[in-house]
């Protein structure tokens, strides 16, 4: 226009661009794919030294991105299976081990963690992407046979959840569940600026030990139903909780189809040893539906009190009583004091798998 400045436009970055970082080899990390690459060498050192592989160890790795972390495995262990999904860090570690000493030592899968089969090994380390920490979290402690630890990066708050004890602000049903089946501690805080790209949250690294003997399958399955209605409003008191209408209604359905299958059996054969495994509070699945965030998906409760006391109910309230738990908040209840909890019901009938 005439009289008036030219304006140059900068050109605009693409949406990918943006959501990426360069590399030195040429490979771009995604930050939505959850890349961030740890490159503190003295961090990579420190993590394995925490681990506590022995020589004989089989080392399971996920995500190993461009393999600085593996290197460091493949000097401590005996073997290294390094699970990857994304095709083009499946051939950087291929090509940055070939010809190696190491390249014998290494095998490398290529697919997604959640479908894939693991194989067997001693110890996990590995530095994930951390949308997929809890439903991993959980397929790792489902693992047969079992190994004997795993020490995994995950995103801070994740972390302090799995080492919550009672009384702390983030002690939730993924704190009990997982504290149930596994030791777990807290090794080392890992701020933002030590990967490639940088996220936007600081990690933490965990130790996580499965215990020997692993609980039973059964009591795992009842004690996350127990903990879904413990937890769904952990600061309200046990007995509030289990006056609401819904979770009674729903836990009334599943006592009767007990008794009917209870019943059912010792027509048909005399034997009274009935199976759980039919009873659903909702989402149970294989990775127990564990959310960081304890406010999604919590049951529509009504919080009125009105009409007759049902029978199925007195017999609720009858076993807060004699455990003393009515007037108690489950987010101030120990893992001892839930698993006597659960006894009690199982003693009167009341079954939460």
């Amino acid at each position: 226009m005439a009289g008036g400045k030219l304006r140059k436009d900068k050109p605009r970055a693409s949406a990918k661009a943006a959501s990426a970082a360069p590399y030195q080899g040429g490979i771009s990390f995604h930050k939505s794919k959850g890349q961030h690459i740890l490159k503190n060498p003295l961090l990579v050192d420190s993590i394995v030294q925490k681990s506590g592989i022995k020589t004989t160890d089989v080392v399971l790795e996920i995500g190993p991105g461009t393999g600085n972390l593996t290197k460091k495995l493949l000097d401590a262990g005996k073997s290294v299976v390094a699970v990857e999904l994304d095709p083009r860090m499946v051939l950087e570690l291929q090509r940055r081990f070939q010809g190696t000493p190491y390249s014998h030592r290494l095998k490398v899968i290529q697919g997604d963690v959640l479908k894939t089969e693991l194989p067997y090994f001693d110890i996990c380390v590995a530095n994930i992407p951390y949308q997929i920490s809890s439903p991993l979290t959980f397929k790792l402690l489902n693992h047969q046979p079992p190994f004997r630890c795993a020490v995994i990066m995950f995103q801070r708050e994740f972390a302090m959840r799995l080492v919550a004890q009672p009384g702390d602000n983030l002690y939730c049903r993924l704190s009990t569940n997982t504290q149930l089946r596994a030791r777990v501690s807290h090794l080392l805080k890992v701020g933002k600026n030590n990967f490639r790209p940088p996220p936007k949250v600081d990690s933490s690294v965990v130790r996580i030990e499965p215990r020997k003997p692993a609980p039973d399958a059964n009591l795992v399955r009842e004690f996350d139903g127990l903990m879904r209605i413990c937890f769904n409003r952990k600061n309200k008191t046990l007995g509030s909780i289990f006056r609401q209408k819904t979770i009674l209604s729903v836990m009334e359905k599943n006592y009767k189809t007990l008794q009917a299958l209870h019943q059912s059996q010792i027509n048909l054969s005399g034997d009274s040893n009935v199976g759980t495994d039919s009873l659903d509070f909702g989402d149970n699945g294989d990775d127990l539906g564990m959310e960081i965030d304890d406010g999604g998906g919590e049951m529509e409760l009504e919080d009125g009190d009105a009409g007759e006391v049902s029978e199925f109910k007195e017999k609720v309230l009858n076993v807060l009583k004699e455990g003393d738990f009515e007037e108690k908040r489950s987010s101030k209840l120990t893992q001892q004091e839930f698993l006597y909890l659960l006894s009690l019901f199982n003693k009167a009938g009341i079954h939460f798998s």
